[in-house]
């Protein structure tokens, strides 16, 4: 007698589910974070939805494998980046059973299975976010799903059109999304394939030439002769060819890494540097605690590792403010750091903070303008900012550089001329339609002894982005971040890990300054060479070594990604323009 346990499981997922918003919205309650536990709703749900949408048959097994393997690959749980070298392949298996369906029974499609892949990955990397919004995780599991499938569908829609190119098309167009996803407005790179092997630096030295997409391109065509293989011995074909061939395009890109990374030499002059972390909670702790006690917290962190010899003194994103850029001079905590820094006469600070600047009455409304009421009726139109400013005692020079990778819903609104009708919705979850102010360039901080990038939190994803400080003549890059919204979960550990990636790609090196997160400092090797605990108040004390060359990638950038554009551009065409012809 067969026994049939799906109510068993249907049970089961709706008790996890309940047990798991009751303990969201309790610990909200409390004013304690999430931790993984939207990582578990956000899998209980999912699992409820496949029990009644799809199913269960060898279809659903193998996209499930393919999400597996994609999101134990990727950088934060297991360091197990090879698994995405097959991430693919149970997909791929899929795409090849349904083109070979008679028309009778093509009522299943790639779309289908293709998005419960990739909305599994999502979950696995990326539940964290919705430890900063609910709403925000959600979206952003479910967009980027959606976005994910479309290389999937588009391909198999292509090859009907085009068999005799093969894989090239999915290659394409999977290299364009990702391309495309670093430039339009509601822009999340943090899944690129390429990411996923920022735990192992020395294994991907050639990123100085080719970025992260030199790592999707290898991950890609891993996983198509990792398939072609397997279905040339299902078939009792000979695949030894393929196979050495497979071998070579895994092997040679580790060899010639670990030559350039064991080979790379340091020169030039060096710079000592302190970095802070004060260790704040932020969704609740921070906002309780007054300026002035701040600042004077952050200086007593500071107080053992200064020295005569320091250059800098690196306090992480948004550590002060609301100040008026203009009005930097009279800031009080400004007056406080003159004053402390009598003693290091060789000290320059570098902080995050939190600031606006006033619009004169003719000047006119930007898309970043907001009003401001005072208690008499008065107005104040204005722009904010999430803002660097480089601060130097013996000076009365404050350089300000505005962050210009915002993360969209919390500081901007993506599409806002279009979507406007959404204002409500976002600004009861805690974004704004405002957004914020940003830099038309990239800006550097010149000092005594270096010329630094400012990069402020989420703009150190963005690998083309950041070459820009380099080409402005950057010598070293300090990253102002707060990892603390997502708690000790996997997010702040890839926001890590990525770093690693840019001083590859630039030959910089690294220091980083988090609030709440993991403070380091990063040599141009990628080597995190010293770093703190999550969430522990800390200062830790390095010398960076300056650097003045440009490497590949900073002289040519993403060429991959806009050679994929212009590719899948013209794939789209020409099966758009052969479809026309059949039925005409």
């Amino acid at each position: 007698m067969k026994v049939n346990i799906k109510p068993v499981f249907l049970l089961l997922l709706v008790a996890l589910i309940g047990w798991m918003s009751y303990a969201l919205y309790t610990r909200a309650q409390a004013e304690l974070l999430w931790g993984a536990r939207p990582l578990v709703l956000f899998l209980a749900i999912w699992g409820l939805i496949v029990l009644f949408c799809y199913a269960k048959n060898r279809w659903l097994e193998l996209a499930t494998l393919s999400g597996i393997l994609l999101g134990i690959g990727f950088p934060g749980w297991l360091p197990m980046p090879f698994l995405l070298f097959a991430g693919f392949v149970p997909l791929l298996q899929i795409a090849k059973e349904l083109a070979e369906l008679s028309e009778n029974q093509k009522t299943e499609s790639i779309f289908k299975y293709s998005f419960h892949t990739f909305l599994l990955w999502n979950i696995l990397s990326v539940a964290w976010v919705a430890n900063s919004s609910l709403a925000a995780g959600i979206f952003t599991i479910l967009a980027n799903s959606l976005l994910m499938t479309l290389p999937f569908v588009a391909w198999r829609r292509t090859y009907r059109v085009l068999p005799r190119l093969g894989f090239v098309p999915l290659v394409a167009y999977w290299l364009a999304l990702e391309f495309l996803h670093y430039q339009w407005e509601l822009h999340f790179p943090w899944l690129t394939l390429g990411n996923g092997w920022a735990q192992f630096p020395a294994l991907v030295q050639w990123y100085c030439c080719t970025g992260v997409f030199g790592g999707s391109l290898w991950i890609l065509i891993a996983n198509i002769l990792i398939f072609r293989i397997l279905k040339f011995r299902k078939i009792q074909k000979n695949h030894q060819p393929i196979f050495l061939i497979l071998i070579a395009w895994l092997f040679v890109p580790i060899i010639i890494s670990l030559l350039q990374y064991h080979t790379y030499q340091e020169n030039g002059n060096t710079i000592e540097i302190v970095a802070l972390q004060p260790g704040y909670e932020p969704h609740y702790a921070e906002l309780r605690v007054e300026e002035e006690r701040k600042l004077e917290h952050c200086l007593d962190l500071t107080a053992r590792k200064l020295s005569l010899s320091t250059d800098y003194l690196v306090f992480p994103e948004a550590t002060f403010g609301f100040v008026e850029v203009t009005q930097l001079a009279a800031y009080p905590t400004f007056e406080r750091l003159r004053d402390f820094g009598k003693n290091y006469p060789n000290l320059h600070f570098i902080s995050g903070m939190n600031a606006y600047r006033v619009l004169k009455p003719d000047e006119p409304d930007t898309d970043f303008t907001r009003t401001a009421y005072s208690p008499d009726g008065n107005s104040m139109r204005y722009e904010g900012y999430n803002a660097a400013v480089q601060f130097t005692p013996s000076l009365n020079e404050f350089p300000v550089h505005k962050k210009s990778k915002l993360v969209p819903g919390p500081e901007s609104f993506p599409f806002q001329r279009y979507l406007f009708f959404l204002q409500p919705i976002l600004e009861k979850f805690g974004g704004t339609t405002a957004g914020l102010g940003m830099e038309d360039t990239t800006v550097v901080f010149q000092g005594a002894k270096a010329t630094v990038a400012p990069i402020i939190c989420y703009e150190s994803v963005f690998g083309e982005y950041v070459t820009g400080y380099v080409r402005r003549g950057a010598q070293a890059l300090f990253i102002l971040t707060n990892d603390g919204w997502w708690d000790d979960t996997p997010g702040h550990r890839q926001h890590l890990y990525f770093a690693s990636l840019r001083a590859i790609e630039t030959r910089r090196a690294i220091a980083r300054a988090a609030n709440t997160g993991i403070s380091a400092f990063i040599n141009p090797r990628g080597d995190v060479l010293q770093q703190t605990g999550y969430g522990a108040p800390a200062a830790i004390k390095g010398t960076l070594q300056l650097n003045n060359r440009q490497t590949i990638y900073v002289r040519w950038g993403d060429v991959l990604g806009r050679v994929s554009v212009v590719a899948a551009f013209a794939f789209l065409i020409i099966v758009l323009v052969k479809t026309l012809r059949r039925h005409h």
